[in-house]
C-alpha cells in the first residue's frame, strides 16, 4: 500500500502571506501555495522562478579555484603546451568534454579528448594515464565530471610531468586531490551547489570566453536534465535557456533524435528521447561515438553517428529488460525481504546495471545494488529510495568496501566477493538503526485537492513552472471519489476514461484496476493535469499516476467481492502444500510488519476475527509490487503473488486454492473461519439458472463485456451475485464463452447441471 503525503502543510500565517503573494504577483492562490512550499517564498523569489533567464547566472569567478584554472589555462596557451580534457562516458561526461575542449579551442588550443569506456573503469585511472602518455606527452590535464577522488591518480599524473585542473560535481571525499580542483560543493562564494559537470565545465568556458560560452548551453541543458540533478536555482535558469536554444537553433548532432514537427522540446522530451541515446553508446562500450557526434559537421557523418546511437539504445533496452529478467528470477529464488537488495552476476553488463537497479529500486521501494562479477571482484551501481541516503549508509560501512563514490541516491561501489555477504549485513544492519519502517514505504507527494471543477487558468500556470525534474517535481493533485464513470476508451483497450463531475480523468494501463474502480469502494486518484490544444480548442484533462484506496474501502464493495469470488472459484485449483492453523494461532504468530507475507481474506467480515493484524488492506489485487507486508481482500484470479515468501488464508477457501501464481507454494490456511458466505443461497436449482438462461440469450447484445464480472453488472433484472453465478456455471458447461471479449450464447447444447464443479460446489454449501 502507497501513503500520499501532502508535499508541504501550511500554518495560518502562511496561508495569509500565500493569500497576499498570489494577489501581488498575478497568480492563483494554489500557484503560489506550491511555490511557497518549495521554498520560493517571496515576490522576488516568484518572478525569478516563473521567469527564468541567463540574467540570474552566478559569476564563475566566485567558484574556488576558477581564478587559478583560468591562469594555469592561459600559461598552457601562451606557453602552447599540450592539453587533455579527461571526460567520462555518461551522457554529463560527453557534454563536458564537448563544452571544455570547445571552449579550449575557442580561446585558442587545440585540446587532446579522451574519454574512457565503461569497461576501464569510472574516473581517472592510471592504465588510461599511461595510455594516454603513450601517445602524447600533455603538460597540462583537465578532468570534466571527474577526479575529485582521484587523489592517487592526479599524484600519478604529476609523476609524469604535467599539471592537473580537476572540474568535477560529486560529493567530496576526505582525500582532495592536491592540484586545482573546481568544484560547486566547496564551501566557498559560490551559493549554489548543484551543478552537474557540464555545468561546471560551461561555468570554466563562461571564466575563459565571457559571454560567447552560452553557446554550449543546449549540451548543459541536455546534461543537467540527463545526470538527475536538482532543476532548481541556477540549474533551472541553465536548463531554461538551453531549452531556447534547442527550440530556436537545435543542432544537427542531436536533432536526429527529436520527432519532426513535435511541440517544444521539453526537460521530459530532453530525458526521454535525447539523454537515452547518448547514454547508450557508454553503455555498449562505445562512448567515443557520442563524443564524436557531438563535435561532428558533416551532415553524412552525423546521420551515421546519430543511427549508430539509436540502434545502441534499442540494443540496450533489449539488454536492460534481459538483465531485468534475469535479477528478477535470482529475486524469486533468493526473495526480496531485507531493507536492501543485493545481487551479482558474473554474466551482467557493466553497463546496464545501475539502470536495473533503478528499476528494482523504484519497484520494491529500497536500496539496490547490482554488481558484475570479473574473478573474485564485484564492480556494482547502487541506487536508493528519496528517503534513504545510500551514501551515508555506504561510508558507515566502508570497512567493507574496496571503492565507493557518488551521490545521496545512486553510487558506484566495488567490493570484494569475501565481503559480498557482510556488507549486505552491515547495511541492513545500518538502515535498521538509522531509518524508520515509514521511511521505506511508498509515498507519494501530492500539491492538493480537487474539490471543485478544475480551473483550466491553473492548468495553464502550472505551465509557467516548467522546466520540472528533479527538485521541481511535476505538481501532482489527488481527487477523492466513491462512484464516477469509468470505461475501456475502446472495446478491450488497457486504457481507460474516468469521468466525474470535477474533470475527466485518463489512466493508461488502468484496465487492470478495472474491477476496483467500478466499484463504490472510496479511492483516490492521483493525477496531474495536462493541457492540449486541438484545432485550435484548448483542452484540460487529468492523467491518472495512481489510484490509492483507504484501509476500509473493502467493506464497501460486498457486492463485487462476491462476483469476484464466485469467478475465482469458478477457476481450476493449484496444487499447493497446506498448512492448517486457527484464527488464535495465526493471531498469535502476526509479526512486525516488514516484507514477504501476504494475509488473504475472502471477505472484508473476515478481518474482525484478527486483532493483530494491523497491516494495510488491498482490495482485489496488490497495488504494489515491493512485497510488503500486505492483507488481500478477494484477491482476483490473476493476482501476482508469486514473489512473496508467506501466504497466510485468514478464512479457509470454499473448495481449496484457485490463485495460479500459489502454485507449489506452502501456504497457511485458517481452519476454524470459514469463507463462503458470498456462495450460500445461489440459485441453484434448475428453474433459477434457466430462467437466467433466458434472459441472457434474450439479452446477450446488451450485456457485451470482457467477462461475467463486467456482464454481471450490466444486468438489470438480478442480483449481480447471483447473475455472475450462472454465468460461469454456464460457461463452464460450454453453453456461453467470452472469447474475443464479446458474450456469445450456444444454444441447443444438451448437458447436465452436475457437470459444472462450481454449481456442485454451491449445492454442497447450501446443503
Amino acid at each position: 500500500m502507497k501513503r500520499v503525503l501532502s508535499e508541504r502543510e501550511f500554518s495560518a500565517e502562511q496561508l495569509n502571506n500565500i493569500k497576499s503573494l498570489a494577489a501581488e504577483v498575478g497568480l492563483l492562490e494554489d500557484t503560489v501555495a506550491i511555490l511557497y512550499g518549495r521554498g520560493i517564498d517571496d515576490r522576488q523569489k516568484i518572478e525569478a522562478f516563473i521567469k527564468p533567464s541567463r540574467g540570474h547566472f552566478i559569476s564563475p569567478f566566485k567558484m574556488q579555484g576558477m581564478k587559478e584554472a583560468v591562469e594555469l589555462i592561459k600559461r598552457a596557451r601562451d606557453e602552447d603546451w599540450a592539453v587533455v580534457v579527461y571526460g567520462d562516458y555518461d551522457a554529463d561526461g560527453i557534454c563536458a568534454a564537448t563544452i571544455m575542449s570547445a571552449a579550449l579551442r575557442d580561446f585558442g588550443i587545440e585540446p587532446i579528448v579522451y574519454v574512457p569506456e565503461r569497461r576501464e573503469g569510472y574516473g581517472v585511472t592510471k592504465a588510461a594515464v599511461d595510455a594516454i602518455f603513450e601517445e602524447e606527452f600533455p603538460q597540462l590535464f583537465i578532468t570534466v565530471d571527474c577526479g575529485i577522488s582521484c587523489a592517487e591518480e592526479v599524484e600519478y599524473i604529476k609523476e609524469q610531468g604535467a599539471e592537473v585542473i580537476v572540474t568535477d560535481h560529486h560529493e567530496l571525499p576526505e582525500n582532495i586531490p592536491d592540484c586545482i580542483c573546481v568544484n560547486p560543493k566547496f564551501n566557498d562564494g559560490y551559493i549554489y551547489d548543484n551543478l552537474c559537470g557540464a555545468g561546471v565545465a560551461l561555468k570554466v568556458a563562461v571564466a575563459l570566453n565571457g559571454d560567447d560560452a552560452y553557446k554550449y548551453l543546449d549540451f548543459a541543458a541536455i546534461a543537467t536534465v540527463a545526470d538527475s540533478v536538482p532543476l532548481t536555482g541556477e540549474n533551472r535558469d541553465l536548463v531554461y535557456e538551453g531549452l531556447k536554444l534547442i527550440n530556436s537553433r537545435p543542432r544537427k548532432c542531436y536533432s536526429q533524435f527529436l520527432v519532426k514537427n513535435e511541440a517544444d522540446v521539453t526537460s521530459l522530451t530532453v530525458a526521454f528521447s535525447i539523454a537515452p541515446k547518448i547514454n547508450a553508446a557508454g553503455r555498449m562500450g562505445d562512448a567515443r561515438a557520442a563524443l564524436e557526434l557531438f563535435g561532428e559537421s558533416d551532415e553524412s557523418k552525423i546521420f551515421s553517428l546519430a543511427s549508430k546511437l539509436t540502434a545502441y539504445n534499442l540494443e540496450r533496452q533489449k539488454c536492460c529488460d534481459e538483465l531485468y529478467v534475469s535479477a528478477k528470477a535470482k529475486l524469486k529464488e533468493r526473495g526480496a525481504y531485507g531493507k536492501v537488495i543485493m545481487l551479482f552476476d558474473e554474466n551482467w553488463n557493466s553497463g546496464f546495471v545501475g539502470i536495473v537497479a533503478a528499476r528494482l529500486c523504484e519497484e520494491y521501494s529500497r536500496p539496490v545494488l547490482l554488481f558484475v562479477r570479473s574473478g573474485d571482484t564485484l564492480k556494482g551501481s547502487v541506487r536508493s529510495i528519496e528517503n534513504i541516503n545510500i551514501f551515508e549508509a555506504l561510508k558507515a560501512c566502508s570497512e567493507y568496501i574496496e571503492e565507493f563514490g557518488g551521490h545521496a541516491q545512486a553510487a558506484g561501489v566495488n567490493v570484494t566477493l569475501e565481503n559480498f555477504e557482510k556488507l549486505e549485513s552491515a547495511l541492513n544492519a545500518y538502515l535498521e538503526k538509522n531509518y524508520t519502517p515509514e521511511d521505506f514505504l511508498p509515498t507519494i507527494i501530492v500539491n492538493g485537492r480537487l474539490n471543485k471543477p478544475f480551473s483550466p487558468r491553473f492548468a495553464r500556470e502550472l505551465e509557467m513552472l516548467e522546466p520540472y525534474g528533479v527538485g521541481n517535481r511535476r505538481p501532482m493533485f489527488e481527487l477523492c471519489e466513491t462512484s464516477s464513470e469509468v470505461r475501456p476508451i475502446k472495446p478491450q483497450s488497457p486504457h481507460i476514461s474516468i469521468k466525474s463531475d470535477k474533470i475527466e480523468l485518463m489512466y493508461f494501463g488502468g484496465a487492470k484496476q478495472l474491477k476496483l474502480l467500478s466499484s463504490p469502494a472510496p479511492r483516490k486518484y492521483i493525477f496531474e493535469y495536462n493541457v492540449s490544444v486541438f484545432r485550435g480548442r484548448e483542452y484540460v484533462k487529468g492523467f491518472v499516476r495512481d489510484v490509492i484506496c483507504e484501509k476500509t474501502a473493502a467493506q464497501y464493495a460486498g457486492e463485487e467481492i462476491a462476483v469476484n469470488n464466485i469467478i475465482t472459484l469458478a477457476s481450476p485449483k493449484c496444487s499447493c502444500a497446506v498448512q492448517r492453523m486457527t484464527a488464535a494461532e495465526i493471531d498469535g504468530e502476526a509479526q512486525v510488519a516488514g516484507w514477504g507475507t501476504v494475509y488473504i481474506a475472502g471477505e472484508y467480515n473476515t478481518l474482525e476475527r484478527y486483532r493483530n493484524i494491523s497491516l494495510p488492506v488491498e482490495l482485489f489485487n496488490i497495488s504494489s509490487s515491493n512485497l510488503a507486508d500486505t492483507v488481500l481482500v478477494s484477491p482476483q484470479v490473476n493476482v501476482d503473488l508469486s514473489g512473496f515468501k508467506k501466504v497466510v488464508f485468514l478464512d479457509c477457501p470454499v473448495s481449496g486454492v484457485r490463485i495460479p501464481s500459489l502454485e507449489g507454494k506452502d501456504v497457511v490456511i485458517c481452519s476454524d473461519v470459514k469463507g463462503n458466505n458470498f456462495i450460500k443461497n445461489m440459485p441453484c436449482t434448475r428453474e433459477e439458472l434457466l430462467k437466467i438462461f433466458a434472459y441472457v440469450s434474450a439479452n446477450a447484445d446488451n450485456l457485451q463485456g470482457c467477462d461475467s464480472y463486467e456482464a454481471s453488472f450490466k444486468n438489470g433484472s438480478f442480483k449481480p451475485g447471483h447473475f455472475a453465478f450462472a454465468l460461469e456455471v454456464f460457461r463452464q458447461l460450454s453453453l456461453i464463452s467470452f472469447e474475443g471479449g464479446k458474450l456469445t450464447v450456444f444454444k441447443g447444447v444438451k448437458t447436465e447441471l452436475t457437470n459444472s464443479e462450481l454449481y456442485n460446489v454451491a449445492c454442497n454449501v447450501n446443503g
